[in-house]
């Protein structure tokens, strides 16, 4: 196999980090075998906290997550790495912040995730790990010849089955997957089944099955176009589910003027597929026999999408498609994009037998960017010590036991047009306090890339999370002593990664 120069140096660094570095973090009994266990992401795309019948959703029905739920343990205050697509899948595959990858939004103009950067499936290579990923990568233009760029084989996936982006011309026979850098065509079925089957067969045809393996299996669902078999979206086109569904919040974000209620279908009806779709996979894991020494992270990639009044929208966000969005944050402020914690607060589900207590809850604050050095230290890996890894250890969380962080988590998105300059561009969180802040303005003649390497932050309002869940009063004058603490920190790690994030030269926010 021709590994591409970049990524072999990567995998060499990983390796002599893994003999320089041989002491892992104390805190909790877990301790390296000579049979470490694989390690699954199950990652959904668009999928809200409120999303799932195990986090109280009155209308959705997901008996396959929900009794993985009971297997396992659930966590109320799981979070992704960003609050849209590409920047959080960079976080959680590499455990940083995505500002410091140049992940200011999604792929394009240049952006990408670099070989420069190391990856979870690069450093379990070197515990012998099998690698595979399947799915929507997003992380990288590899189709275009022209300009391409690190494909998953490139970041450590022995194994790859992708596509760039989401399945735009439908979910339904997609047709712009590559396998291992091949294109395959269109292929019979609907994403979510058709990645499932893809990994299934992945595992079956291993040639050395006793190897610890590492899978990410990342769907298109519930991201739109959003169009379910007949029968998912029937079920939910009654009159009762047009009764509950007026308790569904919707992050207090507006709605849209028209009426687009009878599409709600469509997006319940979505999601239940994908549950169906999860449970065919948990059922083939464990009957593989791989249940007791597997560990399964089911999450989503940021908060839900919202539809729009298209006489308020502009660009990429004048979609109809997302008239069929009906995904709600719970209890929380803000959809898919915004920093406030609606965009972020995502489902997030372990199962780890011997290790994680049958239904149980954990109200731990846990982030994408835990995934890898969590998995680095049950898999026996050291985390990298020539970058800066925002995420921390969480092993601790199973035993009940809270995490100490060394940098304080936040989220970012680049609004920068006057019609959403009411939405904050940066969220950092302390204990139960959100405080967020607003760039300055970005002048108009100004490009989007020497906005962001030279924004400060000029306005702040604080929320305390644990009496104020849907962030709705500020705190800011009350606390104002807090705030200002809380401030001072936002405005270091701010200056800390805006410093450290890429220039791209022809980047600009779509």
């Amino acid at each position: 196999m021709n590994i591409p120069k970049k990524a072999f140096l990567n995998i060499l660094l990983a390796g002599l980090l893994a003999m320089l570095v041989p002491k892992l973090s104390s805190g909790t009994h877990i301790k390296p075998s000579s049979r470490p266990p694989n390690l699954i992401i199950f990652l959904c795309d668009d999928l809200g906290y409120g999303d799932l019948g195990c986090y109280g959703n009155p209308i959705i029905k997901t008996p396959n997550i929900d009794a993985f739920a009971r297997e396992g343990m659930r966590f109320t205050d799981c979070h992704s790495a960003g609050t849209v697509c590409s920047p959080s899948r960079a976080g959680l595959l590499t455990g940083r912040n995505p500002y410091r990858m140049g992940f200011y939004y999604i792929v394009g103009g240049g952006a990408h995730l670099r070989t420069s950067e190391i990856t979870i499936a690069t450093l379990l290579k070197t515990k012998g790990y099998d690698t595979c990923f399947v799915g929507k990568w997003h992380l990288s233009r590899f189709v275009n010849k022209k300009n391409q760029q690190p494909s998953p084989g490139d970041h450590g996936f022995d194994h790859w089955f992708a596509t760039e982006v989401n399945a735009f011309e439908g979910p339904q026979h997609p047709q712009k997957f590559y396998r291992n850098g091949q294109k395959v065509g269109p292929v019979d079925g609907w994403y979510c089944d058709v990645i499932v089957q893809e990994a299934v067969n992945w595992l079956s045809n291993r040639p050395d099955k006793d190897k610890p393996f590492f899978l990410v299996v990342s769907t298109h669902e519930p991201h739109t176009p959003i169009i379910p078999p007949d029968h998912y979206a029937d079920a939910y086109d009654n009159a009762v589910v047009d009764s509950l569904e007026k308790m569904v919040n919707y992050g207090a974000v507006e709605r849209p003027d028209k009426n687009i209620n009878p599409l709600k279908k469509y997006y319940y009806g979505t999601v239940t597929q994908l549950d169906h779709a999860f449970g065919s996979f948990i059922k083939a894991v464990d009957n593989m026999g791989y249940r007791d020494n597997s560990l399964v992270f089911c999450t989503s990639d940021n908060g839900p999408e919202a539809p729009v009044n298209l006489e308020e929208s502009r660009g990429e966000w004048s979609d109809d498609s997302r008239d069929r969005c009906f995904g709600t944050p719970g209890p929380y402020r803000g959809m898919k994009r915004y920093p406030y914690e609606g965009g972020h607060r995502v489902p997030g589900i372990l199962r780890w037998p011997g290790h994680t207590r049958p239904n149980s809850t954990s109200s731990e604050l846990v982030n994408g960017t835990d995934i890898l050095p969590t998995f680095c230290r049950i898999a026996g890996v050291p985390v990298p010590q020539d970058r800066v890894i925002d995420g921390e250890d969480i092993t601790a969380v199973f035993e009940g036991k809270s995490v100490s962080r060394n940098n304080p988590l936040c989220w970012f998105f680049p609004a920068h047009e006057d019609t959403y300059y009411r939405m904050p561009h940066m969220m950092l969180r302390e204990d139960d306090y959100t405080l967020l802040a607003w760039f300055t303005r970005k002048p108009k003649d100004q490009l989007i890339m020497d906005w962001l390497k030279n924004a400060r932050l000029e306005k702040f309002t604080l929320y305390d999370l644990s009496a104020d869940a849907g962030q709705n009063t500020d705190l800011c004058q009350k606390e104002s002593a807090r705030c200002e603490e809380i401030s001072a920190h936002m405005v270091d790690l701010w200056k800390d990664i805006q410093a450290e994030g890429p220039y791209w030269d022809k980047w600009q926010m779509k």
